[in-house]
């Protein structure tokens, strides 16, 4: 049996300047680790409306198996705009779908079988979709080299230390960007003035066997309580960074499900979300020689 990674959280529609796209990090997430050949699942929400019928379509013509609950809730959206450098600023819409996913027989077994899952902070801010996840996260066995990804994922006020402190005890991997790294700095008054020295804190305060920093133009870190790996990022001509940290996570996981070394498992990830910079859109399909990359042994 293949193995099965999960993206669990918000599903929802970025109005952007150019129009309407598909969004929300775990539907970004299953995309990408679904191109380097594993079994990929959505769990998440959507409303009694043609936006969500929208949704589990074009995830359907994309080859993206979902579980997804329809809730009396409007679909999710997010007003999304793009600065001179593609870098995005969000308005998201609150009490919508993602909020009031439930958890039912379909996620415990879901949750039994798989290998990997990938949650954030945004979809744990109301307490009905916080208590699925963490469900979802204690069904699922902590045996046979399971990964539990938590991309913290911070955006707007959305969050709390309570919030943070949970993702923090259920999750093995942590992923977050420098900018990331300072606010939770500041929410646990951590020692160190740099984002590194706040993840090493974390890693040593905490039962992770690794976590992951991007820092944008300035490369990106993997720390293990046995070594540090840096890469520089690649110099591409950036069309927007929508998605891209949700992509290195992905390729990240790809990689180590694959049993790559946190190395190899590295350096896919910088190649895959400089890729997805130079493109448009959140979900590009991958080029050949980075699918290799990630499968090859």
């Amino acid at each position: 049996m293949n193995k099965t990674a999960v993206g669990i959280g918000e599903v929802l529609w970025g109005l952007l300047p150019e129009g309407k796209k598909l969004g929300g990090a775990p539907a970004n997430f299953a995309c990408h680790v679904s191109q380097f050949g594993f079994d990929s699942r959505i769990v998440s929400a959507v409303g009694h409306d043609p936006l969500g019928l929208e949704i589990q379509e074009t995830l359907r013509v994309k080859g993206l198996e979902c579980l997804f609950e329809a809730v009396p809730y409007p679909t999710g959206t997010v007003q999304a705009e793009v600065d001179a450098e593609g870098v995005p600023r969000y308005d998201i819409r609150t009490d919508v779908a993602w909020d009031h996913i439930p958890f039912t027989p379909r996620l415990e077994v879901l949750a039994a079988q798989a290998q990997a899952v990938c949650f954030g902070s945004l979809a744990q801010r109301l307490a009905f979709s916080r208590e699925t996840i963490h469900r979802f996260l204690d069904a699922m066995p902590d045996d046979g080299g399971r990964l539990k990804i938590f991309d913290i994922n911070l955006r707007q006020t959305f969050y709390d230390k309570e919030i943070l402190h949970r993702g923090l005890q259920k999750c093995n991997i942590l992923k977050l960007n420098d900018e990331e790294a300072g606010l939770v700095g500041a929410v646990f008054n951590l020692p160190g003035h740099t984002p590194p020295d706040r993840c090493r804190f974390l890693l040593k305060q905490y039962p992770l066997k690794m976590v992951l920093l991007t820092c944008g133009t300035k490369g990106s870190y993997v720390f293990t309580p046995g070594a540090t790996s840096f890469l520089e990022t690649p110099r591409v001509e950036v069309a927007d960074t929508v998605g891209a940290g949700d992509s290195f996570t992905a390729a990240f996981t790809a990689a180590l499900l694959h049993g790559k070394s946190v190395a190899e498992a590295h350096r896919l990830a910088v190649e895959v979300s400089a890729y997805v910079c130079s493109r448009n859109g959140a979900m590009p399909g991958q080029p050949e020689r980075l699918v290799a990359m990630g499968r090859q042994a």
